[in-house]
């Protein structure tokens, strides 16, 4: 009985873990470059269970020795847990706004569906970090920043110095003013799912040279928007939901059958 209560709080938690992921999706639907996270449920090992002994389960050598059996009674399941939350890289919809220091990153050829391309920013500990969130402005001293503040970088390395909002950026990532050219630096990794995604829609990893064969496209004054469906979400939500009701619903039958067992059975006549 003790398992059956295991059982089922392991499946409350798992069903409570896909519901935050789920809620943050649904909160980051509008954010620009927002990608979804999945949750993968994966199941406890099963463990067979043999009844040994008892009448009618015993194999006789002689009428001196008898040996028990094994008498297969079935599997038993021990529940789930939540494996991995990893994100979908699948691209949103492109939008225009009009605005000159948004920058929409547009994939082209890739080598294969697991393939990805990022900007690549500084954070406020000067590491390298990578985002497909487009949406940028300048900061007081007329470099280009993400909304929090961290530094786009160039192929170089370095924070790029725009001197104010009067700049272009050609489709194939390079930044114009009147006074200098810097290249945006665009980072391309082989197999996006080993990107660890952090806090502010950075994402932290290895990344490759890029392949000759990939191709992309910068789209000024437009906004790659988050690919969260809403309402796959909501209904996503409500499954999830319900599972954690039945779970709970389970655990209250074993904690009543627990009551009984302790209460009247257990009572001494």
């Amino acid at each position: 009985m003790l398992r059956g209560f295991y059982t089922a709080a392991s499946g409350m938690i798992a069903q409570q873990r896909q519901q935050e992921a789920f809620s943050n999706n649904i909160s980051n639907a509008n954010t620009p470059g927002y990608k979804a996270d999945q949750t993968t449920l994966h199941a406890f090992p099963e463990m067979l269970m043999n009844r040994i002994g008892g009448k009618g389960n015993q194999i006789s050598v002689n009428s001196s020795m008898q040996f028990p059996i094994h008498q297969s009674i079935g599997a038993l399941n021990t529940g789930v847990y939540v494996q991995e939350t990893i994100p979908n890289f699948r691209q949103g919809d492109i939008r225009e706004t009009g605005s000159t220091t948004d920058l929409a990153l547009v994939n082209g050829e890739l080598p294969n569906q697991s393939a990805n391309l990022f900007f690549t920013v500084q954070n406020e500990a000067g590491e390298v970090r990578y985002t497909r969130n487009g949406n940028f402005t300048v900061d007081g001293q007329g470099y280009l920043v993400t909304n929090q503040g961290y530094y786009v970088l160039d192929q170089e390395g370095q924070p790029i110095q725009t001197n104010g909002m009067e700049f272009t950026v050609t489709a194939n990532g390079m930044l114009r003013t009147p006074e200098q050219t810097a290249a945006l630096n665009i980072a391309y990794t082989p197999d996006a799912n080993n990107m660890v995604k952090e806090g502010n829609n950075l994402f932290a990893g290895e990344v490759d040279e890029m392949p000759a064969d990939v191709t992309f496209s910068i789209k000024q004054g437009f906004l790659e928007r988050s690919n969260v469906d809403s309402l796959q979400s909501m209904t996503q939500m409500m499954e999830s939901y319900r599972m954690f009701e039945t779970n709970q619903r389970v655990l209250k039958a074993y904690d009543e059958s627990m009551g009984k067992a302790v209460s009247e059975i257990g009572r001494l006549v």
